[in-house]
């Protein structure tokens, strides 16, 4: 198994901490499950990661200063 990109990681984390306030160790991901998810771009990867273990996005009930809210 190929190691994982720092560059990739450090922006996917960043994605993670954005959306979802936690970072790949906070989730509990180790290198197979990192690697699943590599070959997307970082953001998307960590989309697809909150859709496919139920998190809720940071600002699904604090919205970011400056974005309304649709209901």
């Amino acid at each position: 198994m190929t190691r994982i990109d720092a560059a990739w990681l450090e922006a996917f984390d960043k994605a993670l901490l954005h959306l979802f306030a936690i970072d790949h160790s906070d989730a509990g991901m180790d290198e197979f499950l990192l690697h699943c998810y590599s070959d997307l771009p970082p953001r998307e990867a960590a989309l697809a990661f909150g859709d496919d273990y139920g998190l809720d996005r940071d600002d699904a009930l604090w919205p970011r200063p400056g974005l309304e809210r649709q209901c």
